[in-house]
């Protein structure tokens, strides 16, 4: 029985220790809270200054206006639609004009795909044109891509994304 005390003694010796010893629990750390986002600012709307290269006017002397295009984009902005309305103008009263309808693109991206873009902006100036009653047989789109830009600093990039009117 002495025996059966000394062991159980030594049992309850072990378990304090091992309890003691164990590992220690660390205290709950407060979760970590994200790093602040940075706080977007909005880009401001795309606006288009004028271009630098003048456009070359008619036999008349009338000049057809420049229209521009947001980046990787073909279609007409609102704030071009009125030269576009006075291009077709031009158009209507003058019967027998024939326009190149020339499009462009800045630099950003492969060859090929700007001369796809360029000929995709080409094509939905004279689209539109069309919808104002102008016979597409007296329009020619065609595309120079990356060819011919006004600007290469990045910055004025805009000013490359364009269709000139060029007449026959």
């Amino acid at each position: 029985m002495k025996r059966t005390g000394l062991i159980a003694v030594a049992l309850a010796t072990a378990l304090v220790l091992i309890v003691a010893c164990g590992p220690k629990k660390e205290p709950p750390q407060p979760p970590i809270a994200p790093p602040p986002q940075a706080e977007e600012i909005p880009s401001p709307p795309e606006t288009t200054p004028p271009s630098p290269i003048p456009p070359t006017p008619t036999a008349d002397g009338h000049v057809l206006q420049t229209i521009h295009f947001g980046f990787d984009k073909f279609d007409i902005r609102p704030e071009d639609v009125k030269i576009m309305d006075e291009n077709a103008a031009y158009l209507r009263d003058n019967s027998v004009a024939k326009l190149t309808l020339e499009g462009y693109c800045d630099p950003v991206g492969t060859e090929e795909y700007n001369r796809g873009l360029g000929l995709r902006r080409a094509n939905a100036a004279k689209n539109h044109l069309v919808k104002q009653g102008i016979d597409a047989a007296r329009l020619t789109a065609i595309s120079f891509g990356e060819e011919k830009s006004v600007t290469t600093d990045p910055k004025q990039f805009e000013l490359n994304r364009r269709v000139e009117f060029v007449a026959k």
